[in-house]
Formats: C-alpha cells, structure tokens, sequence
C-alpha cells in the first residue's frame, strides 16, 4: 500500500506542482549548453597543445 501511494504522490507532484519549462526556454538552454561546452573544449585543446609543445621543448633539450 505504502508504494502505491508513493506512485501516487509522485504522480499528482509531476502534473500539478513542477513547473515545466517552454520549448523557447529549453531551446536557450539547450542552445547556451552547446556554446559553453564548445568553449571549454577549445581551450582544453589550446592548453593540451600548449603543454605538448613544451613538453617536446623540454624534451627535445635532453635528447
């Protein structure tokens, strides 16, 4: 009974007391994900570049 009324619950929370977001709100969030994840990728590949670099510098010196 106690997991029936659970489902219950959590039914009548879902529909009557979450406020859903817009399909305009989820397409911005959406949107603002892509271009900082974008971003963070290019400099995680400026900075991976640029301690390879280095590393074949300080490398290149004992060789």
């Amino acid at each position: 009974m106690k997991l029936k009324l659970y489902f219950q619950e959590a039914f009548n929370e879902l529909i009557h007391k979450v406020s859903w977001p817009t399909w305009p709100d989820l397409q911005s969030s959406a949107l603002v994900v892509m271009v900082a994840s974008l971003i963070i990728a290019l400099i995680i590949f400026a900075m991976d570049y640029s301690f390879q670099n280095l590393m074949d510098l300080i490398y290149g010196m004992f060789y």
